[in-house]
């Protein structure tokens, strides 16, 4: 009899502790992968304590096409972000430049903004967060496409593929600052790191005025160490405008200046200027070198002309002062 009732007393136990268990992965885990929840390793927490950082700290993520690499950004106890960790990507779809349509294969560049609802735990990618692709220029300026991520697997079409191991230390610093009661993160995405001097190196480009636009909040960020405030006017990127809620298509609000800033788009406006004159020059030395070879030709096709003249000349005067035989 009492042997019956441990045994009863036992299965009770068991259940209620397989009852237990399963909760507990009810509640943690979707599409049966736990892979969303991963803590961040030790050693990750432990430097981002190191450079006077947490994991519920604010975060920025920056991407540069050309040089295939992925920051992230740590807010700090100064209340500047300084960058915690680079990774490389392992793919991304189509050239320099931004997308302009669905299906054209290729990945976005611009500012956007991501919220918990762009996370995506059950991508066929390992992990991924979709960059809210089109944005409000985007859409501005006609742009299409849709679930264009930063994801795993490193396969790209039109998106951003990192090694899974990459996605995975990315999309939990997204789930911890999310955590820390920031309602979304920055990410800005760039054709290259966007000094004056690869600007000028890339000044016939077509997408040039552009990249001048985007230009101002990088370097926004990249000399306070704080991200933009980013807005929609004129179909352009504004930053740190001086009124929020813009008409995408309206005029232009100020901008709380920023003097260096300003200083670096004098800096940029210069050098390009500085390219276009020699472009002018070389086509202008082009069109009077052409001018010159045709004078040249001109002359001695005349010479020969006249030569060939003179020789024809001479020879019907000697045809005509032969006797006829």
């Amino acid at each position: 009899m009492t042997a019956n009732i441990f045994h009863r007393i036992a299965a009770v136990i068991i259940v209620l502790w397989l009852g237990f268990g399963l909760a507990a992965c009810a509640n943690f885990v979707k599409g049966g992968d736990n892979r969303h929840n991963i803590p961040l390793a030790p050693a990750m927490v432990k430097a981002l304590y190191d450079m006077g950082s947490s994991p519920a700290e604010g975060m920025v993520v920056r991407i540069f096409k050309r040089e295939q690499q992925l920051e992230v950004w740590k807010r700090t106890s100064s209340g500047q972000y300084k960058v915690f960790k680079t990774y490389e990507i392992c793919s991304y779809s189509g050239d320099l430049g931004p997308k302009y349509r669905e299906g054209d294969y290729q990945s976005p560049e611009g500012f956007y903004t991501i919220t918990p609802g762009l996370m995506n735990p059950k991508s066929n990618y390992y992990l991924a967060f979709n960059t809210g692709f089109p944005n409000k220029f985007d859409r501005a300026n006609g742009r299409s496409g849709s679930n264009l991520m930063v994801h795993g697997d490193c396969k790209s079409v039109g998106c951003y593929a990192m090694t899974d191991a990459g996605i995975a230390e990315i999309y939990a610093l997204a789930r911890e600052s999310f955590k820390g009661g920031n309602p979304s993160f920055q990410v800005q995405i760039f054709p290259f790191r966007m000094t004056t001097a690869s600007l000028t190196q890339n000044a016939s480009n077509q997408h040039l005025n552009f990249w001048r636009n985007i230009k101002e909040g990088y370097d926004y960020f990249d000399l306070t160490k704080t991200p933009p405030a980013w807005d929609v006017c004129e179909q352009r990127y504004i930053f740190n405008p001086t009124a929020s809620g813009l008409d995408a298509m309206g005029p232009c609000p100020a901008t709380y200046q920023n003097a260096e800033v300003e200083a670096r788009k004098v800096a940029d406006a210069s050098a390009l200027a500085n390219v276009a004159a020699g472009i002018e020059r070389q086509a202008a030395n082009e069109v009077a070198l052409k001018e010159r070879s045709q004078a040249v030709s001109g002359f001695f096709s005349g010479i020969g002309n006249m030569i060939t003249g003179t020789q024809q000349q001479q020879q019907a005067t000697a045809e005509v002062a032969t006797p006829a035989q």
